[in-house]
This record gives structure tokens, sequence and C-alpha cells, in this order.
């Protein structure tokens, strides 16, 4: 009990840490000194809860803080990048390690029309910008989640969410992006992030979710002070 409840605490002051203003580099340097894998497994089931996937694989040790900073400084870079997209919204997450992620959501309305699953126009170049960012940082992994709104059945929505996050995976690798660094799945309209009693807050809740995550190349990386 006593364990669970440290736990709670530990993954409670982190998120409180998360919202507070820090950047990443310094946020690393708590995440991987403070907790190893058994608070960022924690924190992985707390973000996981909304995604159906805890964010990243565990890699089952402790991550070390330098390791935590490094990674931090990686991930800061890359999201200022992305953040230079059309239509990509960026923000920082923290994966099942405790490091450092980059979490970028493309609304439905660039990505697809309603009830489609085929990439517009619009959607192939952000993708393709996108892609030219996960090709020059190879050490990362990708989770593509699709979400819709709750216009039809949830038999239809949760084939359209799971086809939606497909044709992103499906750019991604014709885009020269390893399968073997990307997963994909749909949650249908379980998880909205706006009310879908709007035309408005629908079209939010028509996107997609993508995750990127330190793979264990870059965690060992940083643990030996070579990842620039």
């Amino acid at each position: 009990m006593k364990k669970l409840l440290g736990l709670v605490l530990s993954a409670a002051l982190i998120l409180g840490i998360s919202g507070c203003g820090m950047n990443n580099t310094t946020k690393g340097a708590i995440f991987g000194a403070g907790g190893g894998a058994a608070v960022g497994a924690g924190l992985g089931a707390i973000f996981g809860k909304g995604k159906g996937a805890a964010i990243g694989a565990a890699i089952g040790t402790v991550v070390g803080g330098t390791a935590g900073v490094l990674i931090g400084k990686k991930m800061d870079k890359q999201a200022k990048e992305l953040a230079q997209i059309q239509g990509a919204q960026v923000d920082t997450v923290t994966d099942t390690n405790g490091l450092t992620a980059i979490k970028v959501t493309f609304d439905g309305g660039i990505l697809f029309a309603t009830g489609k699953s085929d990439l517009s126009t619009n959607a192939k170049n952000s993708l393709t910008k996108f892609a030219v960012s996960l090709r020059e940082n190879p050490q990362t992994n990708v989770q593509i989640y699709g979400h819709t709104d709750n216009t039809g059945s949830l038999e239809v929505n949760q084939r359209l969410s799971k086809a939606r996050a497909n044709s992103v995976l499906n750019y991604l690798m014709n885009s020269g992006i390893a399968g073997s660094r990307m997963v994909s799945d749909g949650y249908d309209y379980q998880f909205p992030v706006a009310s879908n009693d709007t035309p408005e807050g629908r079209a939010q809740n028509r996107r997609v979710e993508v995750y990127i995550t330190a793979n264990e190349a870059m965690i060992q990386a940083a643990e030996n002070g070579t990842l620039q």
C-alpha cells in the first residue's frame, strides 16, 4: 500500500512539474533521476488510459538523470521543428520510462473529409514534412492513433479510426520511415477532446495523434553521453 501511495504521489508531483512551464531539458533531469522505471511505468499507465496503450515501450531499467537531460534536449529540438508544420499541434508528454516524449496531433479538418480515411493533398504535404523530421531523428519510435467523432455506429467508427491511423502509417512508410519503428491503432469516439454536440467539437475529435518516444538506441546513447 505504501509503495502504491508513493507511486501515486510521485506521479502527481511529476505531472504537476510537467505543467509548470519547465522545458524538456529540465524535466528530463527530474524524470531521469527521480524514479526510473517504476514511476515511468506508472506515468505510462496514466497517460495510456486515454489512448488504450502506454506511451512508448518500457525498457525495464532506471534511466540516469544525465541521460534524461540529453534526451530532453533532443526532444526539445525536434518539437520546435515539428511545430513549424502546418496543421500540427505539438505537445510534450512523458513516456513509460519517465522520459520526455512528443505528441503531435493532426486535426481531422486537415487530414480527412468527414467519414473518409483518404489523405488530402494538404495532409500529404504535412506528413511529408513530418517524415523528414522522423528520418533525421532515427532513434525514436512512433505510435499512431486514429479517432473519430460520434457520427454513425460504433462499429463503423472503429473501422474508420483504424483506417485513418493506417493511412498515416502507410504514407510515412512510403516516405521512407521503417515500419519496424511504428505501430497504429484506432479508438473510434471513446476519447473525445471536445463536445460532439457541435460541428466545431466534432471536427476536433476527428483527429490523428502521433507519439514520438526515445527508443533503446537513443537511451543507450544518452547513457553513454554520445547522444547528439
